[in-house]
């Protein structure tokens, strides 16, 4: 049976050899886990094949989409005595609502919308579903989860309406994978726009044009020149939504990270959830453990890095203007100042946009970060790549 999820592994693209293959054999003959048919030891099972296989932790997403593509289902038909899994039965559950009656629900302010989700903390003793008022599944209460809102308190779960102004539960998210092939070479000739050459470092590379042009000078007796290397001296910083709704972007996101990694030789990049605040990460993993001020981040790098956003700008208004208005923490400062101190630290900016420019007039929060940007907001589109390097090159 191994044979095969070893072979899934290497059809996922994971850098396992046979070597590490036996290593797991060797491991299993030993006992260092039950059986793998054994529903009890699957979890056991999975930390030691992804500790044995996987020898990069940059490779863990990868690992964990193939393993759950090849194990998935092994628990349940192992274990009857498991109940049936709730997502089963979710849409079943879910209430559809006409448009006249998602039109009718009120839009609560965000200190109402707060005040009333202590009370209903206070107050409430069971669970609910469906209904209008209590923290519960579906229906169209502003607290809970899988029902219809247009500005509500998501609690636990996922999401699905893209209208929670706050999310009460922690979550991780992958990192973008740098390795992705482009499905178009055009997509990195757009971005060579920016780049820009100077020669740089020692002596050390034979100029044939100045070495005709002084042996001619010297009647024929030659005179080899040398020049410095040409280099790629362009600094770019990259920031990257990353999770919720920008999970339906990761395949064009991933494509354009690979295109920057191969374009530019001068790149950092971070990561930040919807807006950015006070501090960002480069680990979605470890995105609690390894913080990076952005206070820091401004400090670091020089005015002459081009400062690139990448992300779809649609959340509540709430997380851009308002003081705790993060999905994820209460924020001392709004998101709109830290957006300004960036713009303003780095002159040469532009935000890149993966939603269709068609749909940004429908999204108030898209309108906002557009004015926060003067404009320089861009589709993540050939021409709208274009158009952002051509500015950031002025």
């Amino acid at each position: 049976m191994l044979i095969d999820f070893f072979y899934t592994l290497r059809a996922a693209k994971l850098p396992v050899s046979v070597r590490e293959y036996l290593s797991l054999l060797e491991a299993l003959q030993a006992n260092v886990v039950g059986p793998v048919s054994d529903a009890c030891s699957i979890d056991d099972f999975y930390h030691l094949a992804r500790t044995v296989m996987v020898k990069d932790e940059k490779h863990f997403d990868k690992f964990d989409k193939a393993f759950g593509a090849y194990f998935k289902g092994v628990e349940m038909l192992t274990d009857f005595t498991k109940e049936v899994p709730l997502d089963w039965l979710e849409k079943i559950l879910q209430k559809e609502l006409t448009p006249e009656q998602k039109a009718a629900i009120e839009k609560m302010g965000w200190d109402e919308l707060m005040e009333t989700l202590k009370k209903r903390l206070e107050e409430q003793k069971e669970r609910h579903e469906g209904g209008n008022k209590w923290i519960g599944t579906g229906g169209t209460s502003p607290f809970g989860n899988s029902g219809y809102n247009p500005q509500g308190i998501r609690i636990g779960g996922k999401g699905g309406n893209k209208s929670a102004i706050k999310v009460w539960e922690q979550r991780a998210y992958k990192d973008y994978d740098d390795q992705q092939e482009l499905g178009t070479r055009n997509i990195k000739v757009a971005l060579r726009r920016l780049r820009r050459f100077a020669r740089e470092g020692s002596q050390d590379e034979f100029d044939l044009d100045n070495t005709i042009r002084k042996t001619a000078a010297n009647a024929g007796y030659l005179d080899i020149q040398m020049r410095p290397e040409r280099h790629n001296n362009v600094k770019v910083l990259l920031l990257m939504d990353v999770g919720g709704t920008m999970d339906e972007h990761i395949t064009r996101v991933e494509e354009m990270f690979s295109a920057v990694k191969a374009e530019f030789k001068h790149l950092d990049f971070y990561y930040f959830h919807n807006c950015v605040y006070d501090f960002m990460w480069k680990n979605n993993k470890r995105r609690y453990a390894e913080k990076f001020p952005t206070w820091d981040i401004l400090r670091k790098y020089n005015k002459d890095y081009k400062l690139i956003f990448i992300g779809d700008a649609t959340m509540s208004p709430y997380e851009i203007l308002q003081k705790g208005g993060s999905v994820e923490y209460n924020n001392e400062e709004a998101g709109a100042e830290w957006l300004q101190r960036l713009t303003h630290t780095f002159p040469k900016f532009a935000w890149i946009n993966p939603e269709p420019q068609g749909v940004w007039q429908y999204r108030q929060s898209i309108a906002i970060v557009q004015q926060l940007m003067s404009n320089r907001m861009f589709p993540l589109t050939l021409k709208g790549l274009e158009d952002a390097m051509r500015l950031l090159s002025k």
